[in-house]
């Protein structure tokens, strides 16, 4: 029971983590107002800076949280993201800011290493696909609760109270995971290198690498299409669409991806994931712009990413079996992660621009074609090692 306890309480942290985000997400439109003389890149940054760090030092992040401990790791990155939401809440400059927004770069990304790395060391094997599952439903949950949540509480006690309310989440889970989580064994001796060498290290690894390959075809795919497809959608099913996508993708990994999970290696899920996928992107080429059709493509496209996302996390505890390769590949899927919601969007919206729906459906499923070649070229390459 207690690590059930862990496990939840960890994911209960993931969701503060992605809150990262998403309290700037629901707040968007103030600090525009906030910041009027800023550009749209500018305000545009106030959101992404914090993926620049995963981005720039994912892979270097889990060696760190296997230097220094998981619980030392999480709990520092709870409270620091806490001090940061304490200190947003009283308005900052535009500096300022971007500053407290690269501190919670660093503990956004410390939380993402960490909390697979944990929840994989906590599950018993029958449930790991399961808590892992569970672990990549992180984001999605948490939009769908701040979409419900924020505006009330915004409305009544305006929109300091978000950072404030996030605040509070994250020191809350920072005591609860203090007492929960077992504490650090010794740091192991990790011999000093490079960031260079220590991106080499890891990429050069079939099993550490695996999982963050496979996963940057899915964050490169899934960002832009919940970003793109509603507003194309007609303006009668366009809630239905916006709301539905994130939360099929949910449910259909938590349930029959689990299921799935029990059945097949987490590898070959994620490459039957993306094979699915594709008719999925036909469907809403065939019918963009045209109601229920097009729901139908962007709910199809969303199920079978679902399932991608909860094996991709799944694969990280079956590939590597030391706490420190899991961390390793945990910063890895961090770093690839948010290089795909960097570039998908944009590069999807310019072929949607250039070429139409078919010119986005043609390069999501190279895309997808893509996330099942890596795997298999990995596998090959971890069968040469053994």
């Amino acid at each position: 029971m207690r690590a059930v306890v862990t496990v939840l309480a960890v994911w209960c942290a993931g969701l503060g983590a992605a809150a990262q985000f998403g309290k700037i997400s629901v707040l968007f439109e103030a600090l525009g107002a906030q910041y009027s003389g800023a550009s749209a890149v500018a305000l545009g940054l106030i959101v992404s800076i914090v993926g620049i760090i995963g981005l720039v030092f994912g892979t270097t992040a889990g060696l760190f949280v296997a230097r220094i401990g998981p619980r030392r790791a999480m709990v520092a990155a709870l409270v620091m993201g806490a001090a940061m939401s304490g200190v947003q809440s009283v308005g900052l400059t535009y500096g300022a800011m971007i500053a407290s927004r690269v501190v919670e770069g660093v503990s956004h990304l410390a939380i993402v290493v960490v909390g697979p790395t944990v929840i994989a060391g906590l599950a018993a094997e029958r449930f790991r696909g399961l808590a892992m599952t569970l672990w990549s439903s992180f984001f999605g949950v948490t939009y769908a609760v701040l979409a419900l949540l924020a505006p009330p509480l915004i409305a009544a006690y305006g929109t300091g109270a978000v950072f404030v309310a996030h605040a509070v989440w994250m020191a809350a889970m920072g005591i609860c995971l203090w007492g929960l989580l077992p504490r650090d064994p010794l740091a192991p001796k990790i011999a000093q290198a490079g960031i260079f060498r220590q991106h080499v290290a890891i990429y050069a690894s079939p099993r550490l690498s695996a999982p963050a390959m496979g996963f940057f075809c899915y964050t490169f795919l899934y960002v832009a299409v919940l970003t793109l497809v509603p507003p194309d959608v007609p303006l009668a099913q366009r809630a239905l669409t916006a709301a539905g996508m994130p939360l099929i993708s949910i449910a259909v990994s938590l349930t029959l991806g689990v299921w799935l999970l029990s059945r097949m290696s987490a590898v070959r899920l994620v490459q039957w994931g993306y094979l699915i996928a594709v008719p999925g992107f036909v469907v809403l080429a065939l019918f963009w712009g045209r109601g229920m059709g097009m729901v139908a493509g962007a709910l199809w496209v969303s199920a079978a990413l679902g399932v991608v996302q909860g094996a991709s996390f799944a694969s990280i505890p079956e590939l590597n079996q030391s706490a420190q390769s899991r961390a390793q590949a945990a910063g890895a899927i961090a770093q690839l992660g948010n290089l795909g919601t960097t570039t998908g969007t944009p590069v999807l919206a310019a072929l949607l621009l250039g070429a139409g729906p078919w010119g986005l459906a043609l390069v999501a499923g190279l895309a997808c074609a893509l996330g099942i070649v890596l795997h298999s070229v990995q596998a090959r390459r971890r069968a040469r090692m053994i």
